[in-house]
């Protein structure tokens, strides 16, 4: 009785329904019907849709590309594979969701799905046309006036919301579905208190509806109530094992109870214990400089607690933030009064600055607060770029030969649309674009219209504006204003080597010098040949030579310090022939304008040790830092030109940081330690590390020495206590 596959998969679904353990039900009748047969395609379905349910995005793929191959003209399938490839793989995401509304172009799912695509992009209008052909199609699709609600939500349009909500629960008043539809997408907004709002309405409806409870478990999280998400996250992985999302937060949650908490004046930080020891304090300093400095320009109390946390392993970072493994190039994010980010221990060999991370981030606190999370993602990312340019020349982005052909070309996107630019983009240095560009039009309104103007527009956001509206309002028609940033734009680009010749066209696919000596004939200013020209003689160790096309290169982007600068070849070839202070004066211009240039800081810090000019070492040292605190090489420097120089605090700094770090000879860490807080006259500090020393090297003479020199100074000190008591 009930063998037949059709009814063993509606069995299945009922175990579901009632609770049995999804991973069991997965395993025990919808694989075992897989196996006895394996072109039913609806066991399949069943396994794929089961997946994608919980979240096992890579399971949910295999299982639909099995279904794919048994049925390849069903729409039902390649609409499951869109959304199994949405987070990995956008591109083959959006192919298989096209192929899905070739074959039928009412597949309800699949129109939601075009429709949630647009609404993430901000694209409203486009949004509703999808909505009204979903509704032509059925009047009564509950999801389809769920997500009408979200846009009237976004309008700040309570009546609307209030109908197109009734709408989506007309034929099941209490239905958890709809208001956990409409919570994600506000939270997917930023709007997590809305969204959190969203969910408690769906588990009102249902208090055992899990994907309203582990939604509201993130943004409970997010909004930084981290004991409520937490428990909720517990629960949900206790009803359901199989939830991908809440053993992650689970796992993680085990991981970061043993990280330390750091606390300042309206900051809490969560770090690995280690790294808390190593540069907290930093983390503290920069947080309360950055408060001061943006909270003043943008007119902004912050009232409540702002968190950090900072992540050593990139995996939980990916979890804390996006609740799965993934989101690789992602620093850092900003939900609000929560900021993740990645430590330099979690980026491999080439960490980015950490300092610039954490200020562009708290930028988003700052304007998420002044707007009350109602600002679209390029006008956020664009004026943290921007005020990371504020902040340090170094930081931030710059026009880069790739951008100029990017503005020139097809790649520059309307400011009327620049959110779009931020979802998936075509490359990793399409996203990086959508940062730069975002920058450059906040600077256009400050230098166009001023920094009044920029509030102003922030202001109005707050107030429930579309932006478009708040943009038209303090600086004329969008319409307008899209042509003239392009103009703004395209100058800056012809502007950046004016000069010279992109062309890529004629380029040798291979040449040696004299292939390019030779092609550069008729292309004397062509950038990428005068590159590889240069390149080429270096490869040859032809110093002399090489300097010809790199000083070409130099008067044609004279400024240019990014990847591929003519001045790190200009520094290469200076090294080589000898010319210490030409060779010094550009990595000094590189120095300048590179916020994770650590080879270039390491040399100038050498130089300048070599020079004893102490406070250049010193300076050199500390930019080392701000892109890599963990290792001991910058500690050792900063040690050395302290004592050097007199700099007792840099002195120190350096030498307690070294002695968390297992240095070669802790002994001798220790007692120059001690050394110098007993010429301080910290007198418990320099006892403590000088006891340090001695029990590693018993027989320390020197640490004897001075350790009877503490010894007489703190008896001295209690005397005078006793006799200025009596």
């Amino acid at each position: 009785m009930y063998r037949d596959p059709d009814s063993l998969i509606i069995i299945g679904n009922f175990f579901l329904e009632i609770g049995v353990d999804a991973k069991q039900v997965r395993l025990e009748v919808f694989k075992q019907i897989q196996q006895a047969q394996p072109n039913f395609v609806e066991s399949y379905l069943a396994g794929a849709e089961l997946a994608l349910a919980k979240n096992d995005y890579a399971l949910a793929a295999e299982d639909f590309q099995k279904a794919l191959k048994l049925d390849e003209h069903n729409p039902r399938i390649l609409y499951g594979l869109s959304r199994a490839f949405e987070s990995s793989d956008s591109e083959q995401a959006q192919q298989y969701l096209n192929r899905a509304l070739e074959i039928n172009p009412n597949h309800l799912p699949s129109l939601l799905f075009v429709a949630e695509k647009h609404l993430q992009a901000e694209r409203y209008e486009e949004t509703e046309q999808v909505l009204e052909s979903i509704l032509k199609i059925n009047p009564a699709h509950p999801n389809a006036w769920a997500l009408r609600a979200v846009l009237a939500h976004l309008e700040s349009d309570v009546i609307k919301e209030t109908f197109y909500r009734e709408q989506a629960l007309k034929h099941w008043r209490e239905n958890p579905e709809i208001d956990s539809l409409i919570g994600q997408h506000l939270s997917q907004k930023y709007r997590f208190a809305e969204g959190a709002a969203a969910q408690r309405r769906a588990l009102k409806f249902d208090a055992e509806y899990l994907p309203a409870k582990i939604q509201l478990s993130n943004d409970l999280l997010r909004l930084g109530d981290v004991e409520a998400g937490w428990k909720l996250a517990e629960e949900v992985f206790e009803q359901d094992n199989y939830n991908v999302v809440a053993y992650n937060l689970a796992t993680l949650q085990d991981h970061m109870e043993k990280f330390r908490t750091l606390q300042g004046d309206g900051f809490i930080v969560r770090m690995d214990a280690r790294e808390a020891e190593i540069y907290g304090d930093r983390v503290l300093e920069l947080l309360n400089e950055a408060r001061q400095v943006l909270c003043s320009k943008f007119n902004v109390e912050l009232k409540e607690t702002i968190a950090v946390e900072i992540f050593p392993r990139q995996q939980d970072f990916a979890i804390r933030t996006f609740g799965l493994p993934g989101g690789a190039g992602f620093l850092g994010v900003c939900f609000g009064n929560v900021i993740t980010m990645n430590s330099p221990a979690s980026q491999g060999n080439s960490p980015s600055n950490w300092e610039a991370v954490l200020w562009h981030e708290f930028c988003h606190v700052v304007t998420l607060s002044k707007t009350k999370n109602r600002m679209p993602r390029w006008l956020s990312e664009g004026i943290s770029v921007y005020e990371e340019r504020q902040r340090n020349p170094a930081w931030g982005q710059s026009i880069t030969p790739a951008y100029r052909e990017m503005i020139l070309g097809e790649d520059l996107t309307p400011v009327s649309d620049l959110s779009g630019a931020f979802l998936r983009p075509p490359s990793g240095q399409h996203l990086m674009f959508a940062y730069y560009e975002s920058s450059v039009v906040v600077e256009y309104i400050v230098e166009t219209f001023g920094m009044n103007v920029l509030v102003a527009i922030l202001d109005d956001l707050a107030k429930g504006l579309p932006i478009n509206y708040a943009i038209t309002r303090h600086m004329g028609p969008v319409e307008q204003v899209d042509e003239r940033f392009a103009e703004y734009i395209r100058s800056r680009a012809t502007d950046f080597g004016a000069t010279a010749d992109f062309s890529r066209d004629e380029l040798p696919k291979q040449a040696d010098s004299n292939g390019w000596k030779t092609w550069l004939e008729d292309h004397p200013d062509n950038y990428w040949g005068l590159q590889q020209y240069a390149l080429a003689l270096i490869r040859e160790k032809n110093w002399e030579e090489a300097r010809t096309p790199v000083n070409r290169l130099l008067e044609l982007v004279p400024d240019y310090t990014g990847e591929g600068s003519p001045l790190l070849l200009e520094a290469r070839i200076s090294r080589e022939l000898g010319e210490t202070e030409r060779e010094v004066a550009v990595l000094n211009q590189l120095a300048e304008t590179n916020s994770d240039a650590v080879d270039v800081y390491r040399q100038l810090a050498e130089h300048y040790t070599k020079q004893e000019d102490w406070p250049a070492v010193i300076a050199n040292a500390n930019r080392i830092l701000s892109v890599n605190p963990l290792q001991p090489e910058p500690y050792r420097i900063l040690a050395e030109a302290g004592e050097r120089s007199g700099d007792i605090e840099a002195a120190i700094h350096g030498l307690k940081t070294l002695t968390l770090m297992d240095p070669f000879d802790p002994a001798d860490v220790h007692y120059r330690t001690a050394r110098l807080y007993e010429k301080q006259g910290q007198l418990e500090e320099a006892s403590k590390h000088v006891l340090y020393a001695l029990s590693e090297a018993p027989r320390y003479r020197e640490a004897h020495e001075l350790l009877l020199l503490v010894i007489e100074q703190m008896s001295a000190k209690s005397l005078k206590k006793q006799e200025a008591a009596e």
